[in-house]
């Protein structure tokens, strides 16, 4: 995971996992991705143990760090937020190994690797306001005088970070095209915007393909078309609609068949515009609005995988 130290414990979902593990009886071990290497065909790790309270005066207490093989682990949640960099994929290569050596990395390294969060809804089409990726400016700008007001987003970044609202007649257009893919050089999303942002950005979390059955819906601050929290945007729950279901009922199987035991999908309105499966957050919030359990049903779902491994 990203430093401990930083987190903020009232809304990290990472956190939300350290406790339901310890409280489930496993010893918890730390490592940030500085602390990752490999020995030939061995993955290692500066492992040390950690406890965790939910006290926001002191959350944590580390162990005596010790060079560790993976191998002797029995999960390993990779919770690295993006950005999605050749660092990012570099670590995924060691996950891999530890894998092969019998150890569950949630999520499995190589669907970390295929389902980028940004370009992965190209699987879903149906799920989906028209979009497209590309980096040209002329085949931009075409989309946008098809389709009117759109929204721009980089395919690696996360949090609300390098967000523009595209509109034909902006004088900025050009700019924002130039800044956003580095004068044409980096491939890009643009979306057709979706006027209902402004009853928030649900995020919906998947457990082994199957959703939990409220979303956080995150409205925008005043001013901003962005509802990510970390831009300001609130957070507030709304039960799942039909078409929520049903657009997990088109995402989920394939989740479960790539090895993403836990993801985050976004809705805005009645379209999927995003599929976050490197760290998605939202535990802590629903659990507090509805008394929910959901990192209990994900280490409901990894301990049963790993008994099924233990029989085998």
């Amino acid at each position: 995971m990203d430093p401990v130290a930083g987190i903020n414990i009232k809304k990290d979902s990472t956190f939300a996992m350290m406790l339901e593990a310890q409280r489930r009886g496993h010893e918890l071990l730390y490592l940030e991705p500085g602390d990752l290497w490999v020995s030939g065909a061995e993955a290692r790790a500066r492992l040390r143990p950690i406890t965790v309270k939910d006290d926001p005066a002191g959350w944590y207490s580390l162990g005596e760090e010790a060079d560790t093989a993976l191998a002797s682990l029995d999960i390993l949640l990779m919770r690295r937020d993006p950005p999605f960099d050749m660092d990012y994929v570099q670590l995924t290569y060691a996950l891999e190994l530890a894998e092969a050596a019998g150890v569950l990395v949630i999520n499995r390294a190589q669907a970390l690797r295929d389902a980028n969060e940004k370009f992965f809804i190209t699987h879903f089409p149906q799920c989906c306001t028209p979009f497209a990726i590309a980096r040209e400016a002329a085949l931009i700008r075409a989309f946008a005088e098809e389709h009117g007001q759109c929204v721009v987003k980089p395919l690696d970044g996360m949090g609300g970070e390098s967000i523009f609202q595209l509109n034909p007649g902006d004088p900025n257009f050009k700019v924002i095209l130039e800044a956003i893919t580095l004068h044409e050089q980096r491939l890009v999303m643009v979306q057709k915007y979706i006027p209902e942002i402004s009853a928030g950005d649900k995020r919906i979390l998947l457990v082994d393909g199957e959703p939990v059955p409220y979303a956080l819906a995150r409205i925008p601050g005043a001013g901003d078309f962005r509802g990510n929290l970390a831009k300001g945007g609130r957070g507030e729950g709304v039960p799942l609609s039909d078409r929520d279901r049903w657009i997990c009922a088109q995402v989920g199987p394939r989740l479960r068949e790539m090895g993403i035991l836990f993801a985050g999908i976004d809705v805005i309105g009645d379209w999927l515009t995003e599929i976050n499966v490197t760290s998605p957050t939202c535990i802590r919030e629903l659990d507090a609005l509805y008394g929910l359990n959901i990192a209990g049903s994900l280490f409901d779902v990894a301990e049963r995988r790993i008994g099924e491994r233990a029989a085998a």
